[in-house]
């Protein structure tokens, strides 16, 4: 179920104080988070955030088109090796 309009995004606390800091600064560093569950917003455009996916952090430059969407989704914590290629090799290799 989504979150209440009238709440507003979230956005960890920690995580919106560096961003308001370096949009008064007009800077543009590197921002490491843990914070996956944050909802990205406006004050983020530009930015450039280092999202951890449990095991190392994935940069995810903000653009327009992300504005909405969590964090977490564009650092995938599972790495996807596909369904049975050695099978699939093998079926190929008798046709």
């Amino acid at each position: 179920m989504p979150r209440s309009v009238k709440k507003g995004p979230f956005v960890d606390a920690s995580l919106f104080k560096k961003i308001e800091k370096m949009n008064q600064a007009r800077d543009k560093k590197i921002i490491k988070t843990w914070s996956r569950r944050s909802t990205i917003i406006p004050e983020m455009l530009g930015h450039t955030l280092a999202v951890h996916n449990g095991r190392k952090f994935i940069p995810v430059y903000v653009t327009e088109n992300l504005v909405g969407h969590k964090l977490g989704e564009f650092a995938p914590t599972r790495l996807f090796k596909g369904h049975g290629s050695a099978k699939t090799e093998k079926s190929t290799a008798l046709k």
